[in-house]
């Protein structure tokens, strides 16, 4: 059976994974009477809540007897470590854009990385019927892309459809019979040239791992397309690192192939199809496994570097383990590591005290998308505010620079402009007007859009898109400025009283409620002033035998804040922490005691 290997790339939003969906169903993967799931690719419970790909996941399908490999990527730049492998094994790119947005930043990354492998790709217009969708004006912005990304010839001269992924139906005009997809099936066929590898066969086994998967009943998985050769279920192999030194000698005890959207056991892998081994217990992402006779390891690509770090320690407050069971440093050491192994964007280092672990990463949703998932697997850890990775480049002291694309509302740009160029450093590249919205793109420093999302998002009302994507190093700005507000930091263990929040009411805004445990160094609220304020939440009314009408007052409460797992990462200080538990996140003095934090801020 013949083979194509595609990816199908986009921004964030614009349609990948339902269109996937359609591919699915229309090439006859279900059964008529199948109960399916929306977006069948994102399933992991984080990525159906958020609506968004973090992880990429293959399937294939079937269309005239013709098998098509079909690899959906995450969108996010923060996980662009999977971006860039996942295009190393496949022979042609879908690029998906919405016709009313037009090509965006991660559609802009993950392009040039599909353009620099030297991949042709097929432009499909997405949600043509929606009301303020301008296919032509589109798709002119991709060809500027193209044109600015420094696409060859053969690259310019690609081929584009219309298409509607919700509505299941692609043409190659715009007022075509809106039918079905069959107008993709048969370009990809025809546009995408079959795996060179499959002149290899004869050639010894070779294999590059792109993915790192887990299974409890076959252990680990590496995943990636046979460059050459074939190999047999029960065949021994070795796996290289990527300067060729052996890691492990090992037995493939099982092969996998993508049949619809599960794995099946297969015989024979074959050079061209993209297919899952188990059986070694070292070898990992970017290895290669070869046949014995082999001694070269493959190419594999370099990854983009971390930008930013965190620190993830134990939980040492006093409600420590009442939630999760897994508070321990060597539990959270060993999960960190396992996700080292399969995450390759990601770094850990331990710190001098041995309870905490500085784990590096590409961005604040990567980061926040990791703490999520511990979290919810009964982990305690307290999280430090995310610190900038800087670099020594030529003697000068380098810093990671963002691209940032933000779209918003004509009245909100004053604002906005202001706060990027003026307070965060940032430089404006470019700004475009057109009926009432307004596109700002320009370059800030990464330590400058930490925590700013929340702030964007109240100036402008919430209807501003920000969008980022890593740019390069530059000499290091000079200082930025923090959060302005102090904070009310509770001065007593127990649980706060409504009677003595409500009294507090004047100083700040509150993200704790009534009846709610609270410990010494616990930050409660954000004071009205820049200074911290000690405050004492548990204090009751002083009852007396006396009563007397129209004297008691009535305690009504503003409802408190509640902060999200990332926002309250980007809120905190350098001397707070997040503590986060399976049901609770909380804010926290580093130091816990007043003296402690006197101590240690003259010593700052």
């Amino acid at each position: 059976m013949e083979i194509r290997n595609i990816a199908i790339i986009a921004h964030v939003d614009h349609g990948k994974t339902t269109l996937v969906d359609e591919l699915l169903k229309q090439s006859g993967t279900y059964r008529e009477n199948q109960a399916t799931t929306e977006r069948a690719m994102d399933s992991n419970d984080l990525e159906r809540e958020r609506g968004i790909t973090i992880l990429a996941k293959a399937t294939s399908v079937e269309w005239r007897g013709m098998r098509i490999n079909i690899v959906d990527t995450p969108g996010h730049a923060d996980f662009g470590g999977e971006v860039e492998r996942i295009l190393s094994m496949v022979d042609g790119v879908v690029l998906l854009v919405d016709a009313a947005e037009g090509p965006m930043p991660q559609t802009k990354f993950v392009t040039s990385k599909a353009l620099a492998l030297g991949l042709r790709p097929i432009v499909v217009l997405n949600k043509v019927d929606k009301h303020d969708a301008e296919p032509d004006r589109a798709l002119n912005e991709v060809f500027d892309l193209f044109v600015s990304l420094e696409a060859d010839d053969d690259q310019l001269d690609f081929p584009h459809l219309y298409a509607s992924g919700r509505s299941g139906w692609c043409d190659a005009t715009l007022d075509g019979p809106r039918e079905d997809l069959e107008a993709l099936f048969d370009l990809v066929v025809k546009h995408v040239p079959a795996p060179k590898q499959i002149a290899a066969r004869g050639e010894p086994f070779r294999m590059l791992a792109t993915t790192l998967g887990a299974d409890p009943f076959i252990g680990r998985i590496l995943t990636g397309r046979v460059e050459s050769g074939t190999l047999k279920a029960g065949e021994s192999v070795k796996a290289l690192s990527r300067d060729g030194k052996l890691i492990e000698n090992f037995r493939a005890t099982k092969i996998l192939a993508f049949r619809g959207l599960g794995q099946q056991t297969i015989d024979v892998a074959e050079a061209g199809d993209i297919v899952s081994i188990a059986g070694m217990t070292k070898a990992t992402v970017a290895d290669s496994i070869v046949a014995t006779s082999v001694t070269e390891a493959l190419p594999a690509q370099p990854i983009d570097p971390p930008t930013i770090t965190v620190t993830f320690g134990i939980n040492d407050s006093p409600l420590a383990g009442r939630d999760g069971k897994k508070v321990q440093s060597r539990v959270i050491r060993d999960r960190l590591m396992k996700e080292a192994e399969s995450n390759v964007a990601i770094k850990i280092s331990d710190t001098a005290s041995g309870d905490a672990f500085e784990v590096a990463g590409r961005g604040e949703l990567q980061m926040g998308v990791l703490i999520e998932n511990m979290r919810r697997e009964g982990f305690e850890l307290s999280i430090s505010r995310p610190q900038v990775l800087f670099r020594e480049i030529d003697g000068v002291r380098c810093e990671p620079i963002e691209e940032v694309t933000i779209d918003l509302d004509d009245e909100y740009s004053g604002t906005v402009i202001e706060k990027i160029t003026g307070v965060r450093k940032g430089e404006m590249t470019e700004m475009k007007q057109n009926g009432g919205k307004t596109r700002i793109i320009a370059n800030v420093p990464s330590r400058g859009l930490i925590g700013y999302h929340g702030e964007f998002l109240t100036d402008t009302r919430g209807t501003g898109v920000m969008n980022r994507v890593f740019h390069d190093w530059s000499p290091h700005k000079g200082p930025i400025p923090g959060r302005r507000a102090g904070v009310l930091i509770s001065m007593e263990n127990g649980t706060s009283v409504s009677f003595a929040l409500w009294k507090l009411e004047d100083r700040g805004r509150f993200f704790i409620g009534a009846q709610e445990a609270v410990y010494q160094g616990m930050i409660i609220g954000e004071h009205s002033r820049d200074n911290d304020l000690e405050v004492n939440p548990l204090k009751g009314k002083q009852l007396t035998n006396v009563r007397a009408s129209g004297t008691d007052e009535a305690v009504r409460l503003t409802t408190p804040i509640t902060l999200t797992l990332e926002q309250a990462i980007a809120y905190i200080d350098d001397d707070e922490l997040v503590e986060v538990t399976p049901n609770a996140i909380r804010l926290r003095k580093r130091h816990l005691d007043p003296h402690e934090r006197k101590r240690a801020s003259r010593s700052a």
